[in-house]
């Protein structure tokens, strides 16, 4: 990892080199990510099974594109118990959490005749993306499914790629099963978004897509952004630890590397006012480098996107952490909770040096979907919130209405939009 004296200048370079890994700049995929949207949106099933075959290695037909029961069942005969343990206790978490977050109808009335309100109504149908090929993510599973289902969402549809044999990793069919999934389908990709957002024969339309995905799922759920809604478009994955000299460096170097195994293009940066942790961090991750499994992932992660600031005082350390905007943040410091109330801009914040992120990633309970690339400025962590929609309420009697009627009237005609005014006269003609 670079070691980088923290000065405005050298925290603007960082921040411009790590917008570069942002989606946004990945035009030159764009125009496959176009063309296989519209193959599918003109010739569905069709171009899905095309797709699949071509990308996946796998056979899929109509009858074969859904997982059946049959296949479920095969999955928990097969799956390790332990394992099923582990997923059931981090559901029992994350529902508990998700359920917090629960927003509920509301109305005020007053005594001349108004009522005034917000109605809240689940989204119809969610799509899930869940990603596959080489790599198995229950936990992404959960973290989509749970809260979709706590919001009360009518149907749940989750798609994810399938490997050559044509079957869905036991470990992901039975966490959508205990999550309460109801429709997989075995489709990856930016075909899997079209599926999606317009509907094919075997796959309902849905009202939202939410899930991570590489820069063809990304760069999908962009360009169909606007006929169904979406979580967000999301970057590599990120990590930021914000540490003095209290901290102990084997677990800061340990922290670090377990975003940086994600992908080449993972971001690990450690912001401190110290410079023998600075130092002590670096000999510990030759240490961790030597012996863990993803290395030269790893490796390269921290060559490209890896850095240590040390910065002259907390304050400007601090101000560094909320220009970065983190999706995880670490904060191990003296007075962690004191730190924390000074943090603006992050999309999960780890207190103290127990809390390590993985723990947010499968077991504490809240959401690891998070916004990465800086977005953590204006954008929150997956939550209820996004399966749910709010409908203002208003009713008013004619006895509420007649003592403000003219200042409507007067309202409308300053913006000169006589027919608004119009529509409150005429309910007091003589």
């Amino acid at each position: 990892m670079k070691l980088v004296k923290l000065t405005q200048e050298t925290k603007q370079d960082i921040l411009n080199h790590l917008l570069k890994r942002s989606p946004n700049n990945y035009g030159e995929f764009e125009a496959r990510v176009d063309a296989i949207i519209q193959e599918v949106r003109a010739h569905g099933d069709e171009a899905l099974f095309s797709y699949t075959e071509k990308f996946d290695g796998a056979k899929i037909t109509a009858e074969t594109i859904r997982v059946t029961k049959e296949e479920i069942e095969e999955a928990y005969r097969e799956v390790d118990p332990s394992l099923l343990d582990v997923i059931r206790k981090s559901l029992v978490n994350i529902r508990s959490y998700h359920e917090k977050q629960k927003k509920y109808s509301w109305f005020d009335t007053t005594e001349n005749g108004t009522i005034l309100g917000q109605k809240i109504t689940p989204l119809g149908t969610v799509g899930v993306y869940v990603p596959g090929g080489k790599a198995v993510y229950p936990s992404s599973v959960l973290m989509n499914v749970v809260p979709a289902k706590v919001a009360g969402v009518g149907r749940i549809v989750m798609t994810t790629p399938p490997g050559k044999d044509g079957k869905i990793p036991v470990s992901t069919l039975v966490a959508a099963h205990e999550a309460g999934t109801d429709e997989i389908y075995k489709v990856g990709g930016a075909q899997a978004i079209a599926a999606l957002a317009y509907g094919t024969e075997s796959i309902p339309k849905a009202d939202k897509i939410t899930g991570p995905g590489n820069i063809y799922v990304a760069l999908a759920k962009r360009a169909v952004y606007g006929h169904v809604s979406i979580d967000s478009v999301a970057g590599p994955s990120e990590i930021l630890v914000l540490a003095d000299d209290s901290a102990t460096p084997r677990y800061v170097a340990a922290d670090l590397l377990s975003q940086a195994e994600h992908d080449e293009m993972a971001s690990a940066i450690l912001v401190t006012t110290s410079e023998e942790l600075a130092k002590e961090v670096q000999k510990e991750i030759e240490g961790f480098l030597k012996t863990l499994s993803r290395a030269e992932i790893i490796q390269k992660s921290l060559d490209q996107y890896g850095f240590i600031l040390l910065a002259d005082s907390m304050e400007d350390a601090i101000d560094a952490v909320n220009s970065i905007a983190s999706e995880h943040l670490e904060i191990v410091t003296r007075n962690p909770f004191e730190v924390m109330t000074k943090i603006r801009n992050a999309g999960a914040i780890f207190i103290g040096e127990y809390s390590s992120e993985p723990l947010g990633d499968y077991f504490a309970g809240p959401n690891h979907v998070l916004p990465t690339n800086g977005t953590a400025k204006f954008f929150s962590a997956l939550s209820v919130d996004d399966f749910i929609k709010k409908s203002s309420i208003v009713y008013y009697s004619k006895e509420a209405l007649e003592p403000i009627h003219q200042d409507i009237i007067a309202f409308a005609e300053a913006e000169k939009l006589t027919a608004h005014a119009n529509s409150i006269r005429v309910r007091f003609e003589k």
